[in-house]
């Protein structure tokens, strides 16, 4: 696409400039937690909720797995639960047979919330990306799942589609 500067004439958009892996990784990491961070404050919910939000989609871990999967240790997730179970916006079940085991599950107003919020961070991220081509997007979105699941591998996760 050419625009037209007034004093010097027709000028073809200046090329995209490679950032690096390192500064280009980096700031969109910044960008998506901006993303994140707005949809939060949207329910007045912190990224880390949101993110637990996201894992109990489509899963009801239990509590050690939960820690895992969100980078905490097991005192900071319980936390997270009492909090998020206050709200009314998860539930612990009893694991039969182990009294001292439960899993965690999103409540009906959790997974109302969790669907609304997922629906924004859809449509920003989508925005975010719009100037890619549909072929250039389905490389992103290859390229990233590939990072993210040979990280998962190695921690010995399953990032699921949350």
């Amino acid at each position: 696409m050419t625009t037209t500067d007034p004093v010097r004439g027709p000028r073809s958009p200046r090329p995209t400039e490679d950032l690096g892996i390192v500064d280009g990784l980096v700031q969109l990491s910044f960008l998506v937690q901006g993303i994140l961070g707005r949809a939060a404050d949207g329910y007045d919910l912190t990224i880390v909720q949101i993110r637990l939000l996201g894992v109990l989609r489509d899963r009801e871990p239990g509590m050690s797995q939960l820690a895992r999967l969100l980078g905490l240790d097991k005192s900071s997730a319980t936390g997270l639960i009492d909090r998020a179970a206050r709200r009314g916006l998860v539930t612990r079940n009893a694991v039969p047979g182990d009294r001292r085991a439960a899993t965690v599950a999103l409540t009906d107003t959790g997974r109302r919330i969790a669907e609304e919020i997922a629906a924004e961070v859809d449509r920003q991220l989508n925005q975010a990306v719009s100037e890619l081509t549909d072929t250039g997007r389905k490389r992103l979105s290859l390229l990233a799942s590939r990072v993210v699941r040979h990280e998962a591998a190695g921690l010995g996760l399953d990032p699921g589609n949350s």
